[in-house]
C-alpha cells in the first residue's frame, strides 16, 4: 500500500522540480534578451548618439549574459533533483 503512495509524492516532486527549472531558464532567457542583447542592439542603431561612457553599455550586457548563464545552469540544478 505504500507504494503508490511513494511514486505519487516522486512524481509531484519532479514536476515540481521541472516547473521551478522552466521559471528559472524563462528568467534567465528574459536577462539575456532584455539586459544583455537590446542595449547592444540599440546602442549599434542609435550610431551618432555616443554616451559619456560608452564602455557601460558593453560591460553591463557582459554582466547580463554571465548572470544569464549562471540562472541557466541553476535551472539545470533543480533538474538533478528528478529521479
Amino acid at each position: 500500500m505504500g507504494e503508490p503512495h511513494d511514486s505519487r509524492t516522486q512524481l509531484i516532486a519532479n514536476e515540481r522540480a521541472k516547473l521551478t527549472a522552466t521559471y528559472v531558464n524563462g528568467v534567465a532567457i528574459a536577462v539575456l534578451a532584455v539586459g544583455g542583447l537590446a542595449p547592444l542592439f540599440s546602442q549599434r542603431g542609435a550610431g551618432a548618439a555616443a554616451p559619456d561612457r560608452p564602455w557601460l553599455t558593453p560591460v553591463l550586457s557582459l554582466l547580463c549574459i554571465c548572470v544569464s548563464g549562471a540562472l541557466h545552469w541553476a535551472a539545470r540544478g533543480f533538474l538533478r533533483e528528478l529521479r
